[in-house]
């Protein structure tokens, strides 16, 4: 019954993000078909991870703040759709263990670098936990670039770049100056996919 409620809602979402947002969607083919891998997007509005869950065949697990499950219609939504809460002020060592064997049974996690909307806009240091991710779990990263504010009926462009491997990097998942400088080159990467 969940799968069919799953299924029916992602259906009509896509119907309505393909009728309000418009939705143009580059580099399909760089998403893995059957293995795992982290999709690290830009974050420009609330719908942006619901906007290429929806348009993805595969079902992409992703992280949202445990405030949205407060309401009992998105906590209703976030079940079905494999959105699990991250406590923003802990270390949340639940969620990484949860992303770990979600990446070790091939599944597609998303995770915004940016930890909040418009991070870059705003000056904030990007979050290196989704590079550190995929150094521990072995899996790459793919970037992706979201252009657009999201306004009924204009155009959102949505750019998935081809993956980033760092499994070179395992032995250095402590250096915290090179996981930064490996964070701010995938930050570097998503803002070209945006142009």
């Amino acid at each position: 019954m969940k799968n069919i409620c799953r299924i029916i809602i992602k259906f009509l979402f896509k119907i309505a993000s393909l009728i309000m947002y418009r939705p143009k969607i580059q580099g399909k083919e760089n998403l893995p078909k059957n293995t795992a891998a982290i999709i690290c997007p830009n974050h420009v509005h609330a719908l942006d991870s619901a906007v290429i869950i929806a348009n993805s065949k595969r079902k992409i697990y992703t992280l949202a703040k445990e405030e949205l499950f407060k309401n009992k219609f998105l906590c209703f939504i976030a079940n079905l759709f494999g959105i699990f809460p991250v406590k923003r002020d802990k270390t949340a060592i639940e969620s990484v263990k949860i992303s770990l064997k979600l990446l070790k049974n091939n599944e597609l996690l998303m995770i915004f670098p940016e930890g909040t909307r418009n991070g870059m806009l705003k000056k904030i240091k990007p979050k290196d936990g989704a590079v550190k991710l995929a150094i521990k779990a072995n899996v790459p990263i793919i970037p992706v670039g979201i252009r657009g504010d999201f306004k009924l009926f204009k155009k959102v462009n949505i750019n998935i770049g081809k993956p980033i491997d760092y499994s070179k990097h395992k032995k250095d998942i402590n250096n915290k100056e090179l996981i930064d400088e490996l964070t701010k080159e995938l930050m570097d990467i998503i803002v070209k996919l945006r142009k």
